[in-house]
């Protein structure tokens, strides 16, 4: 029988992902990362993942998801078809596996929580190239690995210049309750939601898990 690991295991699509949430291992008590030299990730290799993931018994798994890339076949089909099959608990106890999948979307990408950090909006971004731009006007930010080297951690760097992760938090919900008012499907963010869930791992589990999709 195998064992259950009471721990949060992240897969996240891209390098983006991979060196923010390096940069919150501070944050999360038992937070690591791996591995390290992340890339660009396919539907089909984030469910390679997902399903390692299930075999090595963590009980919660979370999906760090880009919708900019979702929006279009025959990524979208893929996607929601992925989003379909782990819609329930996953459950082989003679195998000791009792596993829940999320999914954590922001449209455009994971830029837009990081424009959270400082102010809200909900302008309807038709590229990630306006996005970037706007992010831009509050603090310098480069889409490649040397700029996030360079800043020494994205999140304290956001901070240094005047942002807070609280408020990109606050931010996020607010994106979400009017996306679900409005019933808009553009500019919103989930990973509010997913630090409330790192909070609650972290307070009561000392082997929470970070795994960037190699």
């Amino acid at each position: 029988m195998g064992k259950l690991r009471s721990a949060a295991l992240i897969l996240g699509e891209g390098p983006t992902e991979f060196y923010y949430f390096k940069s919150l291992s501070g944050l999360f008590k038992g937070l690591t990362i791996a591995p390290d030299y992340p890339k660009h990730t396919s539907i089909k290799e984030l469910e390679a993942k997902i399903v390692e993931g299930i075999n090595l018994c963590y009980d919660h798994i979370f999906c760090v998801i880009d919708m900019d890339t979702k929006d279009r076949e025959p990524e979208h089909f893929q996607y929601e078809r992925l989003k379909k099959k782990y819609s329930k608990l996953i459950y082989k106890p003679r195998k000791g596996i009792n596993c829940k999948v999320e999914f954590f979307e922001t449209h455009r990408c994971t830029e837009l929580f990081f424009l959270y950090y400082f102010r809200y909006t909900s302008r309807m971004y038709t590229d990630q190239e306006s996005l970037l731009n706007d992010l831009n006007q509050r603090v310098e930010y480069s889409k490649t690995k040397e700029f996030f080297t360079k800043c020494k951690g994205l999140h304290s760097y956001f901070e240094r210049n005047g942002g807070s992760l609280e408020s990109a938090i606050v931010n996020a919900a607010r994106s979400m309750e009017e996306k679900l008012a409005s019933g808009r499907d553009y500019t919103y963010s989930e990973l509010g939601r997913l630090m409330e869930e790192l909070k609650k791992y972290s307070s009561t589990n000392p082997h929470c898990s970070l795994n960037l999709v190699e």
